[in-house]
């Protein structure tokens, strides 16, 4: 039963004549030129560039505290990158592309022409709320679209910040911010979009995508999971631990593609946790107490992720901190190995999203893709080896909605491959040409030739179309 309209939060009550001005909006210019798409990119850029100070404050804000490097490093640079690169080359994705005919029905052409969907929705998480905002809004506008974008409710400093200045920027009927609470996400998630992209947890991805098949709307679900870094027994472990604790100190560990647990060979595991902890104290001289360090973004969190230490070390792991400046007051949680762990644990059962790193030990490769295998398949996957034969297994035996090799994290900041998880980590992709496709419809169109023979395939039938079925069928 709907609330009356008095008790209708006035954010969840401006969402539908917002929409109906951005379809209307559409349909009155259902087709911009390159020119203009390329204007919408340069004035994201412009936002981007003119508000650095500012949108890193508002995030620090947020989290309690988090680095204006790491915010200009993960969220300003890749966003600014993305919006270049579809500046770049949105001429060239919109071009119709020619296919082939079938010799039948020649001199016939045929042709993929991609327009634009209309009103496209984006739901946006907590963790990374610029890149995560911007990179979807840069396909849906190099698309053509128009574009709500719904902030997350546990960054509101930002999500007002970046509310007022895209209004700066842009018209309502073309791209609109909406903040408010779980209300208003769930009324955003049941509006008609012509496609709607959610970046968040796999729980709250079936909810968004139960909303949606109400109006047979299509989704990009970008979830997140358990990614695993799998180590090669004779890769060094040293420079293993340098790309692993690198990917999931980063944002303090709040990263969708954070390396979540490891697989290590049983004899490397005494030298991978040295090696980690003299990577930690490289990063980050003074601990979780340094400047560079995020906070968890809140106390719920917080709690949450010292109720999975309790957890596991009351069922026999032990818990390893690499580095002190632990601090419940700031939110702040020392970077953390845990061994002995096995999949009765909450820390194995759910996504951390945090810093906190448990170790699996295997005796053989083939042990550890049977681990990986016998889990939902996760958003990244991370190998560490030389071994080409090796390599090539592992990218052949595991499925992974993407791959970094002798690293971490950095894939995803690769505009011309594909983002995006496969089963219980989502589904669909973005970025590059790849989110152009996603915002767009690529419609096939079949130019039939004021001479052809298709005449000979319609009624009547008689002798000459069962002559033409022996020769078509042979």
């Amino acid at each position: 039963m709907s609330a009356p309209a008095s008790e209708v939060p006035p954010s969840v009550a401006g969402l539908d004549p917002l929409f109906d001005a951005q379809r209307v909006a559409f349909r009155r210019h259902a087709n911009p030129p390159a020119r203009e798409r390329k204007a919408h990119l340069d004035s994201i850029c412009r936002l981007l560039l003119d508000n650095s100070e500012a949108i890193a404050a508002a995030i620090s804000a947020d989290f309690g505290h988090r680095s204006a490097h790491e915010t200009r490093v993960l969220e300003m640079f890749p966003s600014l990158e993305g919006a270049k690169h579809a500046r770049a080359h949105v001429a060239k994705w919109m071009r119709p592309e020619r296919k082939s005919v079938s010799l039948w029905f020649q001199p016939a052409r045929a042709r993929v022409v991609k327009q634009p969907l209309g009103v496209v929705g984006i739901i946006v998480p907590w963790n990374y709320p610029l890149y995560l905002a911007v990179g979807p809004l840069v396909s849906a506008l190099a698309a053509g679209n128009r574009v709500m974008i719904k902030m997350s409710e546990l960054t509101p400093r930002f999500g007002e910040l970046f509310a007022e200045r895209v209004g700066r920027s842009f018209a309502r009927d073309h791209v609109a911010v909406i903040n408010g609470g779980v209300e208003v996400a769930q009324a955003f998630g049941r509006k008609p979009f012509d496609h709607l992209l959610f970046t968040g947890s796999t729980a709250v991805g079936h909810h968004v995508m139960r909303a949606a098949a109400e109006n047979l709307t299509p989704v990009t679900l970008e979830l997140g999971g358990k990614s695993p870094a799998i180590v090669a027994p004779d890769y060094p472990v040293e420079r293993a631990a340098r790309g692993i604790l690198f990917g999931k100190c980063l944002n303090a560990g709040q990263t969708c593609i954070a390396p979540d647990y490891v697989l290590l060979h049983e004899a490397q595991v005494p030298a991978f946790i040295e090696a980690a902890r003299n990577e930690v104290l490289q990063l980050y001289p003074g601990g979780a107490a340094s400047v560079d360090y995020s906070s968890i973004i809140n106390s719920r969190h917080y709690d949450r992720l010292q109720g999975y230490l309790e957890d596991a070390a009351l069922k026999g792991a032990q818990v390893v901190a690499l580095a002190g400046g632990t601090s419940e007051s700031g939110r702040k949680l020392a970077p953390t190995l845990i061994t002995g762990v096995n999949d009765t644990m909450r820390i194995m059962r759910d996504e951390i999203f945090g810093p906190l790193l448990p170790i699996v030990t295997y005796s053989s490769l083939d042990q550890a893709l049977d681990y990986v295998a016998d889990h939902p398949r996760p958003l990244a996957l991370y190998y560490f080896d030389h071994n080409r034969a090796r390599i090539r297994r592992v990218l052949d035996e595991s499925i992974a909605g993407g791959v970094t090799i002798n690293d971490t994290i950095f894939h995803i900041a690769q505009d011309d491959l594909p983002f995006g998880g496969v089963g219980a980590s989502g589904m669909g992709h973005y970025h590059g040409e790849h989110g152009f496709n996603t915002f767009s419809k690529r419609k096939g169109v079949f130019l039939q030739s004021r001479l052809n023979a298709t005449w000979m395939l319609k009624p009547p039938f008689g002798r000459r179309i069962e002559r033409l079925l022996r020769f078509m069928l042979r």
